[in-house]
C-alpha cells in the first residue's frame, strides 16, 4: 500500500540499516477518538512511498490498565533493546505515557513498569526519549492543555533501564510563548495546545525541539531552541513555524543515503489524516523544509 492508503496520525519512522528497511508506526486513525483501542501496528518499506502491513506490534495484555486513546507510538533503539513510548487512557484515569520494551522492532512490546511513567495525577501525552550528552535518558512530554489551560512541555529524568522516573518533572516552556500559537476553542473549552515534542541536535551542537500547536494555518509545527544546548534550556521560540499547512506531530530522521526527512500527519481532520514525508536540511541555527 502507499501513503495515501494508510490512515494513521502521529507517524514515526525507525530506519533499520542492516535490513535496509523503514519501520512506520502511528496512531490507528479509525480508533483515535473511539472509546476502545486494539493496540499498535507497524508497516515496513524501503522507499517511504510503498509499504507492507499492517502487522501487530502491541496488543494489551490481560489486565492492562488502559482501554482507549492509544496514541503516538514511538520506537527507540536504546542500549540493545527497542522501547515503545506511547500514550494511553482509561475512564477515570489520567492519560499518560507508558514505556514498553521488546528485543526486536517488530515487538511484541510489553510494559516495563506499572502504569504511566508520567505523573499519575497529570493529564499527559506524547512522551519521547531524549538522551543527553552525559548519556542520561529523559522523557520529554506534554502536560495537556485540557488540564492546565496553557499546554506545557516538560522533561523528566529516567532510570538507566527506562523503568522508572527520577525526581520531579521540569517545565521547559508553555505553548503561549510561541508567537505563532493561537488559542484553541474546542467544545467550549479554550486553551493553548502542546503536542508531539521531538528533539534534534544540529551538527553545530545546538539543540532544537520541534513541537505542534495551532496557528492561522491550522495544525502547525514550530521550533524552539535551547540557549544552553541542554534539555533544561532555557528554551526560546523561533518566531516563524516550520510548517503551517494543517499538518503536525512530527519527527525527523535520516534515510539510508543521509538525507534528512520530516514526517507528520496531514491534514489534521478525521478521517483524512495520512503520513506525509518532506525533505529538510539543517541551517545555521535551525531546520528548513526543502
Amino acid at each position: 500500500m502507499r501513503n495515501a492508503d494508510i490512515h494513521i496520525r502521529d507517524p514515526f519512522v525507525l530506519p533499520i540499516t542492516n535490513e535496509n528497511l523503514y519501520y512506520l508506526y502511528g496512531t490507528n486513525g479509525p480508533q483515535s477518538w473511539s472509546d476502545s483501542a486494539s493496540g499498535f501496528d507497524y508497516y515496513t518499506g524501503s522507499d517511504l512511498q510503498n509499504w507492507n502491513g499492517p502487522f501487530p506490534t502491541f496488543r494489551p495484555p490481560e489486565g492492562f490498565w488502559a482501554d482507549r486513546n492509544f496514541w503516538a507510538p514511538e520506537v527507540h533503539a536504546f542500549r540493545g533493546r527497542y522501547y515503545l513510548f506511547a500514550s494511553f487512557k482509561a475512564e477515570g484515569v489520567c492519560r499518560g505515557t507508558q514505556i514498553l520494551a521488546a528485543n526486536e522492532p517488530t515487538g511484541p512490546f510489553l510494559p516495563i513498569s506499572e502504569g504511566a511513567i508520567t505523573p499519575h495525577h497529570w493529564e499527559c501525552l506524547d512522551g519521547t526519549l531524549f538522551v543527553d550528552n552525559n548519556k542520561q535518558p529523559w522523557i520529554v512530554f506534554c502536560h495537556e492543555w485540557v488540564q492546565v489551560g496553557d499546554g506545557e512541555i516538560c522533561a523528566l529524568q529516567l532510570s538507566d533501564d527506562l523503568s522508572s522516573a527520577i525526581g520531579e518533572p521540569q517545565l521547559l516552556f508553555r505553548a503561549s510563548e510561541a508567537p505563532w500559537a493561537q488559542e484553541l476553542d474546542s467544545k467550549g473549552r479554550k486553551g493553548y495546545v502542546t503536542d508531539g515534542p521531538w528533539l534534534h541536535r544540529l551538527a553545530t551542537g545546538e539543540l532544537l525541539m520541534l513541537w505542534s500547536s495551532f496557528s492561522d494555518g491550522g495544525y502547525t509545527v514550530g521550533i524552539a531552541r535551547s540557549e544552553s544546548g541542554d534539555i533544561l534550556g532555557s528554551w526560546q521560540q523561533i518566531a516563524e513555524p516550520l510548517y503551517s499547512g494543517d499538518g503536525g506531530h512530527c519527527m525527523v530522521f535520516h534515510d539510508f543515503d543521509g538525507q534528512l526527512w520530516l514526517t507528520f500527519h496531514s491534514p489534521n481532520q478525521s478521517p483524512n489524516e495520512r503520513p506525509k514525508f518532506v525533505t529538510s536540511k539543517e541551517t545555521e541555527h535551525s531546520l528548513k523544509i526543502t
